[in-house]
């Protein structure tokens, strides 16, 4: 014998099934059109030169050929070189020179401090295009042009990076700093033994964002890189649209450049939780 259920029943466990798997699903749409253009780069990298593939066919085998040719296109190892040192460099001279003047904002009592602050501040508000031009003058003069320091130097002052410093040092604990100076420590120990260890999770959520600030920057780069040995790989990648490439090669080009992003963040996501949560637990 069977039982059959009312038709209201029915709707509401349609409607409680509905209700659980429905964001899930949504969740599940809205990522794979994220990732959607990353999985056709990888695709495309990855396919046989001269094989029917996307947007007209999927490739029916993958090959690392691409990936070695496009070492031997242009400047491409130069030009990943150069990009790596661009943004390792500014990140360990951002980090500490934005945690110090962070530190001094903070805890050194001195006239015009806060007008100090407030300068730093109004400097987010002027845009790069604005400084361009005699922020180059300044660095051809000094005969910057075409080489590492000139492109490095005039990023390394980062003022959005000491205010968000700043605010994680202001919410410690002036017990930590009293219990410090009690135990005669002095302002450089105090620094790099208490504040620097404290402050870690901001610090590496920051060097996340300063690394991919520097490795996606087009404009500066473009400005002060005016040979093949001094771009960086945005600007390589930029011409290399217009010389006899395929796009697998283009494609495969930008898949290598992904990588050294996806291993900074890899290593240093857990810290970006750490930092969610510390802010949240400070309110």
């Amino acid at each position: 014998m069977t039982t059959s259920h009312p038709p209201v029943a029915q709707h509401r466990r349609a409607a409680e099934r509905l209700r659980r798997t429905g964001p899930g699903l949504a969740l599940a749409v809205i990522s794979l059109f994220t990732v959607a253009p990353l999985i056709a780069v990888v695709v495309l990298a990855l396919s046989p030169k001269d094989a029917p593939t996307l947007p007209h066919a999927i490739p029916h085998s993958l090959t690392l050929d691409n990936i070695t040719r496009i070492f031997d296109i242009g400047e491409f190892p130069v030009w990943l070189l150069n990009s790596l040192v661009y943004s390792a460099v500014s990140v360990v001279v951002i980090l500490l020179t934005a945690s110090m003047a962070a530190y001094a904002l903070v805890r050194k009592r001195f006239p015009g401090r806060n007008i100090l602050l407030w300068a730093i501040v109004a400097t987010l508000m002027v845009p790069m295009q604005a400084t361009l031009i005699p922020t180059f003058i300044l660095v051809a003069r000094m005969d910057g042009v075409n080489t590492l320091w000139g492109l490095i130097m005039p990023t390394l002052a980062n003022a959005q990076a000491v205010f968000l410093i700043r605010q994680f040092v202001r919410d410690l604990p002036d017990e930590i700093f009293d219990a410090a100076r009690i135990d005669g420590a002095g302002e450089w120990r105090t620094f790099v033994a208490i504040v620097l260890p404290l402050i870690r999770p901001v610090l590496a959520t920051l060097a996340i964002f300063v690394f991919l600030w520097h490795w996606n920057d087009l404009l500066w780069p473009l400005v002060v890189g005016q040979t093949d040995a001094a771009r960086t790989l945005t600007v390589g990648l930029a011409t290399l649209h217009t010389e006899t490439v395929s796009t697998a090669d283009i494609m495969s080009a930008s898949l290598v450049s992904f990588i050294p992003c996806l291993i900074v963040f890899l290593v240093l996501q857990r810290h970006i939780v750490a930092s969610i949560t510390s802010s949240g637990v400070k309110g």
